[in-house]
């Protein structure tokens, strides 16, 4: 069953009889209780399962500053398989953090390890990127200024981090360049 024909994600369906064996078998997908994705993967390894995780780096504003952190990159769905042959996914509908299984009628939802290998790239890749890339702000966008002093003016970002921000505004019939912290602005 193809989930999205432009991604190419191919997800397969396996009965719930077979185990995967091989090295190439595909994995499952378990759906997690809110928030608890790290520890149903945790509890996962504890019961010798393999059990992936993708991540994602972003910046995430707070009151004070902006901080990068890294978030599932699908919430509540942690991806497993057995390590041998023998094993029973049974035992992972009752693993701490996990609410069920996902299935398709009577068979479970699996994916293949060449799509999970597609989705390490990209995560990878993602995580690599610096803070300038993560941004929200680029230059050339409009921006709006939420401080007290500036508040309600708008400008132009010259260019942006993590960390700061240069606007380029008009004060005074003249441009200025002012440096300010990204979370006292926002997108127009």
């Amino acid at each position: 069953m193809t989930i999205d024909n432009e991604s190419n994600i191919d997800i397969t369906r396996a009965t719930s009889h077979t185990d995967p064996v091989a090295e190439s078998s595909p994995w499952f997908l378990a759906y997690t209780r809110p928030g608890q994705e790290s520890l149903a993967q945790q509890h996962l390894k504890q019961q010798a399962f393999e059990s992936y995780l993708p991540q994602y780096k972003r910046l995430k504003k707070s009151a004070l500053s902006i901080n990068m952190v890294f978030e599932p990159m699908f919430p509540r769905y942690v991806f497993f398989r057995p390590k041998q042959a023998e094993q029973s996914i049974a035992p992972v509908r009752s693993t701490r953090g996990i609410s069920h299984i996902i299935r398709f009628g009577g068979t479970f939802a699996t994916i293949q390890s060449e799509t999970l290998g597609i989705i390490r790239l990209l995560e990878q890749e993602r995580n690599a990127a610096d803070e300038a890339a993560l941004s929200a702000l680029q230059p050339g966008q409009k921006v709006r200024f939420l401080h007290l002093a500036f508040s309600g003016l708008e400008g132009l970002v010259k260019s942006a981090s993590s960390r700061r921000v240069a606007v380029l505004l008009e004060l005074m019939g003249r441009q200025q360049i002012i440096q300010v912290d990204p979370h006292l602005l926002e997108k127009t």
